[in-house]
């Protein structure tokens, strides 16, 4: 499918409506947010298999796995709607009045930010797209949101706004909650970074693609925030005793985790350490022989495959990466193909090329000469999306400096298992320190990225059939608030 870039004049009149429709939807009870999305969720059902063949056409991805995120889609658009309606979220602070001291009434609550712009990742047609996490997120903090369609899925983008707008339509909102713009340039994604109307921005995608919008953001008269997820390489610690145990296991594993969606995923584990010794060679033997037995496949489009053939081929080329093991059959055109490489951490340590990510089923495994060289290298490592340490507790006990390295450079700290798979639950912090997002003080997965497009507002003093609902004494949301330092549904 073919569509044209969004133009100034368009995207001028688009976030207007954004911004006279954020008047109105940053006040609508949260019951009415939670049913837009749910009214979404059965859009994208009721979407059938036309959306499904469509997806399929423009990603090459197989048709179990966009039904499957399709789903996530959808259980993502309830879980976040039941969330919005718990009001957890809005972190309602009350502290009575205390005249004898002279102390105001004071009540705070979360409120919306304004009109959000997201940008649709490539990688996830569903989940981290149209009406993906950071759609659904913003319309239940009450945030207008405007969508740039990734290119590479424009048709399938569009068919999934048109069900969000209707679904806006039929709630009785203004059309301005909702927008949707194609742009394959970047300077639609600029204008809508740099409108004085955007209040935040949400993206998912490559480091340069995430830094450049960052960096537009900044430099705007009044900066907004950025919420960009932008890649990692998602290391894995091989601990000794661990490796001794389960070397056969964890190589497996691993080769299921590096090829899984071909290495599509923001998690995918591009590094893996270990300590030198016969254990680190099995384990490299036995993965080599997993990763030649998985054939190659084809990535999501041409853009994407041409990038990783580019960086594979860079990362094998620098001095001293060999070339451990590579899929058995021929690639097609487009295809990935599994690779995995291997360097001393030496050679790792003075190559900053061998830190960068290799977005698609390649990994390379470190040789350490000890745990200490293995330390020395995760002092090196930026900061990630998830790091995995493959364990005993014994070995988590007595080598407690590098487990808390570990710690401060991830969000997510997996034990004895892949980061691959992310588990949308309240509970999941799917961001991590720079360069993986650009604030690794929020999540992109789970109901606590409604969070990401609130801001504090504080009420001194006002009478109580002025306040928001959230704050009045008689808490008619019943939702849970603390009240003079006690948490607690009751009224005042």
């Amino acid at each position: 499918m073919k569509f044209q870039d969004a133009s100034i004049d368009e995207i001028n009149k688009i976030m207007q409506e954004a911004w006279d429709a954020f008047q109105q939807f940053k006040d609508t009870p949260l019951s009415v947010r939670a049913a837009l999305m749910r009214a979404i969720a059965k859009g994208l059902d009721a979407a059938g298999d036309a959306l499904i063949q469509t997806a399929m056409q423009e990603t090459n991805l197989p048709e179990g796995r966009l039904r499957n995120e399709r789903a996530r889609t959808m259980f993502q658009l309830t879980s976040y709607a039941d969330a919005c309606e718990a009001g957890e979220w809005l972190e309602a602070r009350i502290d009575t009045a205390v005249p004898e001291k002279g102390d105001p009434d004071l009540r705070k609550m979360q409120v919306a930010v304004g009109p959000v712009v997201v940008f649709g990742a490539s990688n996830f047609p569903f989940a981290y797209s149209t009406a993906g996490g950071d759609t659904a997120t913003a319309l239940a903090a009450g945030c207008p949101v405007i969508v740039k369609g990734h290119p590479a899925h424009a048709g399938t983008s569009q068919i999934v706004a048109d069900i969000i707008s209707a679904a806006v339509a039929e709630a009785g909102l203004p059309k301005g909650v909702f927008a949707h713009v194609h742009g394959a340039g970047f300077e639609t994604g600029k204008a809508l970074v740099t409108h004085p109307y955007t209040r935040a921005v949400g993206f998912t995608g490559s480091y340069g693609g995430g830094k450049a919008l960052f960096d537009w953001a900044n430099q705007r008269k009044t900066p907004i925030p950025v919420f960009a997820e932008m890649g990692s390489i998602n290391p894995v610690f091989l601990f000794p005793d661990k490796l001794k145990e389960s070397a056969k296991e964890l190589a497996a594993q691993l080769a299921g985790s590096i090829t899984l969606g071909t290495g599509q995923f923001c998690t995918n584990p591009g590094l893996i350490l270990g300590v030198e010794g016969p254990e680190l060679e099995l384990f490299i033997k036995e993965l080599a022989a997993a990763i030649e037995k998985i054939n190659p496949s084809t990535m999501l489009h041409p853009g994407i495959a041409k990038a990783y053939g580019e960086k594979r081929g860079k990362a094998l080329a620098q001095a001293d990466v060999e070339t451990v093991a590579v899929a058995a059959a021929a690639p097609a055109e487009n295809q990935g193909v599994p690779t995995i490489a291997s360097a001393s951490a030496a050679v790792f340590l003075k190559n900053p090329v061998l830190h960068q990510e290799v977005f698609g089923p390649y990994s390379l495994v470190i040789r350490c000469k000890n745990v200490q060289e293995m330390y020395e290298a995760a002092l090196h490592l930026e900061g990630q999306l998830t790091a995995s340490l493959m364990a005993t507790d014994q070995e988590l006990t007595q080598y407690t400096g590098l487990v808390g390295t570990i710690q401060e450079m991830c969000g997510r700290i997996i034990l004895n298992g892949v980061p691959t798979g992310v588990r949308v639950a309240l509970s999941m912090q799917h961001g991590g320190p720079f360069p993986a997002t650009t604030d690794c003080r929020f999540t992109s997965v789970g109901a606590d990225g409604i969070k990401r497009f609130v801001r504090p507002l504080s009420f001194q003093s006002w009478s109580e059939h002025l306040l928001p609902q959230a704050l009045r004494n008689s808490n008619p949301l019943h939702i849970w608030r603390t009240v003079n330092n006690k948490v607690t549904k009751d009224a005042i």
